[in-house]
């Protein structure tokens, strides 16, 4: 049966996500169907005198098979 997965973290934390689904599909041992991602638009805060941008919402949805 196919089931999903989602996993969500910001882009400052990417690596940490990366990490995250790859121990998640060893630990698991799902057969992986597919893996798909979205990163959200940036938003720009203005609270000096030069825009800042806040880190980006990620979204990755894995669809697997156990």
């Amino acid at each position: 049966m196919q089931q999903v997965k989602l996993f969500k973290s910001i882009e400052s934390e990417l690596e940490d996500l990366q990490k995250s689904i790859n121990d998640w599909i060893k630990e698991s041992g799902a057969k992986i169907i597919s893996i798909t991602g979205n990163i959200a638009p940036q938003t720009a805060h203005s609270g000096g005198p030069m825009n800042t941008f806040a880190s980006s919402d990620i979204l990755v949805v894995v669809l697997y098979e156990k």
